[in-house]
């Protein structure tokens, strides 16, 4: 099965920190991200920028928006597809990356949803 892993962390708290200090952290990501990329469950991993377009059907007709629209101050900053035979396999290949090894994250709000994909088919 697929799951789709949406990593998100706390933008105001990112921006809030010079820049030589976000660089150091995102250095301590390089060794986890070899170790979850070595699991062989990695599909692909990509890295989100801010900017963010919405698009809504209203009255017939589509309306674009500027976003991103959500309710808390966390936006995602990554997002991941894995493949695991169930959740708690998921949970564990997870659990190498960066955003749950990397101290410094909890600082920034880091955090992984992780969801099953429906209906998808890989490409062989």
């Amino acid at each position: 099965m697929i799951y789709l892993c949406k990593g998100y962390f706390n933008a105001e708290k990112m921006d809030a920190r010079p820049q030589h200090e976000i660089d150091a952290v995102m250095a301590e990501c390089e060794p986890h991200l070899k170790e979850f990329y070595n699991s062989g469950k990695v599909i692909i991993d990509a890295g989100l920028a801010k900017e963010t377009k919405s698009l809504r059907r209203e009255n017939g007709k589509v309306r674009v928006t500027d976003g991103p629209f959500t309710e808390t101050k966390e936006l995602i900053g990554s997002v991941f597809l894995i493949e695991a035979n169930d959740m708690e396999e998921a949970i564990q290949i997870a659990l190498l990356h960066p955003t749950t090894q990397v101290s410094r994250g909890e600082e920034f709000g880091w955090r992984i949803e992780i969801r099953p994909v429906n209906y998808f088919t890989k490409n062989e």
